[in-house]
């Protein structure tokens, strides 16, 4: 008779028990994922609002990149484009293309952006709409595509800083 009201105790104990944890355990579950969700949404959120100002991460805020840059750019019908850019702190800029052996210049004016990376920008202006990968003193002049240009002439869409 004993072991008998000690099992039925057990068997009382073991469903009050486990009436008991799945009650907790959601709620503890629940608080978890939302206490989780929102601890994991402050630290993202500071994370990324702390990386395009974070010094060293990005050209755009870690690089001395105002400034004018040079560069004679293939042509197809001339023996190049003198080109000279000037990049403001604002984000506007200036450019001057001078077609060598040709009584040809274009000039134009704008802004440009910078791309979500901090490391290219894009000129938005008139006519010039033409993309750059911002480096140490250099700008890379890209293809539309955004993508470096290849080939035995890439070297010669480096413009260097004056």
């Amino acid at each position: 008779m004993m072991n008998n009201k000690m099992f039925i105790l057990g068997i009382a104990s073991a469903v009050f028990l486990a009436s008991c944890n799945p009650k907790e355990k959601t709620t503890e579950t629940t608080d978890t994922t939302t206490d989780s969700a929102a601890v994991a949404t402050t630290p993202s959120d500071s994370i990324t609002k702390a990386t395009p100002t974070a010094a060293g991460d990005t050209s755009e805020n870690a690089l001395d990149w105002p400034g004018t840059y040079e560069a004679v750019v293939p042509c197809a019908d001339c023996p190049g484009i003198k080109t000279s850019l000037t990049l403001n702190n604002d984000k506007t800029f200036s450019i001057t293309e001078e077609y060598i052996e040709r009584n040809s210049k274009n000039q134009d004016k704008g802004t440009f952006e910078w791309d979500a990376s901090g490391s290219s920008i894009t000129l938005k202006g008139k006519t010039a709409s033409y993309k750059y990968k911002v480096g140490e003193n250099i700008l890379i002049q890209l293809d539309m595509d955004g993508q470096e240009i290849t080939g035995p002439n890439k070297d010669l869409y480096v413009f260097k800083k004056k």
